[in-house]
């Protein structure tokens, strides 16, 4: 059975798309990615699952349930985690005494091990906390009565760095004990970390649906090529050459695109010749590559290569595939 799982799923706020035919499930003991930039639908995604507000059409269950039958979601929630984006909590109150409301209400079998582990200030009343301290409350809240799925809207906001890292550490503990996760961001690094699979969403409908390392393969490799002599970008306009970039060539140079055209992204930076790490001038290349590795290396045979590396594209420049808008300028391309 899936944890999770919607068949166009689409909810309208007036005449205003929130989302639209959304079809996906999340599978048991996995932690399923929801990328999107602010205003994509993410958060209308949860409201709708959690059963906070009612779909225009379509279907979705959580662990079994029907999101729309108020018996059912109750049912459901005994077993679900929540950590929101907006946290409304009673701010008179000490996060003490919030946590024993809120254990009256769903139970309470780890807070003691999560308080230890987060260490949010319990004495102090929840108005005096920063949104950090509020954030690991939240997460001790999510968790305190050991859900088997837990919906995540942006759950490392507010977070530093190394709490963020114990949080990422958190999360993979709890898969390992078969703990499900739906994990709503617009934080790329976060995503890649710790999720299995990954569905973006933009305006309100799904766009794309794969594991992380699917994605990166389709996004290409990053490109890094020096050579000897000085290099227009129109010799490497190769297709599936993409956002081609010229550093340290002896002469101005303007960006070209497989199709003849200007590059998309192109940036070229000195303008004097630059020293490889053996002492001979060259000039530096770098572009997105996802096409033929055999017409590569055909085109490189024509240069004096001086060092090339080719490692995994950022999950940013794959996440800018299915963001980035065409605008017309000047006969070219403009990336939003």
């Amino acid at each position: 059975m899936a944890a999770l799982r919607t068949e166009g799923l689409t909810k309208y706020y007036g005449e205003i798309r929130g989302i639209e035919d959304l079809s996906f499930s999340v599978r048991e003991g996995e932690v399923f990615g929801f990328l999107g930039p602010n205003g994509a639908g993410k958060t209308t995604t949860i409201r709708t699952l959690l059963g906070f507000q009612s779909p225009t059409s379509g279907s979705a269950t959580v662990l079994g349930h029907d999101v729309t039958d108020e018996a059912a979601m109750i049912e459901a929630k005994r077993h679900l985690g929540y950590v929101p984006a907006v946290m409304g909590f009673d701010e008179r109150v000490t996060g003490e005494r919030f946590l024993r409301y809120q254990a009256s209400l769903k139970g309470d079998q780890r807070s003691e091990e999560l308080l230890e582990l987060f260490d949010p200030p319990m004495e102090r009343k929840i108005g005096e906390y920063s949104t950090g301290n509020k954030r690991k409350l939240a997460i001790v809240l999510a968790f305190m009565h050991d859900p088997d799925l837990v919906v995540m809207d942006e759950p490392t906001s507010g977070l530093d760095p190394l709490m963020q890292e114990r949080f990422y550490e958190f999360v993979r503990d709890e898969q390992a004990r078969g703990v499900t996760f739906f994990f709503s961001s617009h934080v790329l690094s976060e995503v890649q970390k710790i999720c299995d699979r990954v569905g973006i969403i933009r305006n309100g409908t799904l766009v794309e649906l794969e594991t992380v390392e699917t994605l990166l393969d389709r996004g290409g490799k990053r490109v890094s090529v020096r050579v000897a002599e000085s290099v227009d970008p129109a010799a490497f306009a190769l297709d599936g050459a993409h956002d081609i970039e010229v550093v340290g060539t002896d002469r101005s140079v303007t960006g070209a695109s497989a199709d003849g055209g200007r590059a998309d992204g192109v940036d070229v930076e000195g303008d004097g010749q630059a020293e490889s790490s053996s002492g001979r001038a060259g000039t530096t290349v770098r572009f997105t590559y996802t096409g033929d590795y055999n017409a590569l290396l055909d085109r490189l045979v024509g240069y004096d290569v001086l060092n090339l590396d080719i490692g995994d594209a950022p999950l940013e420049d794959v996440f800018m595939r299915f963001y980035g808008e065409v605008e017309p300028s000047n006969g070219g391309e403009k990336r939003a």
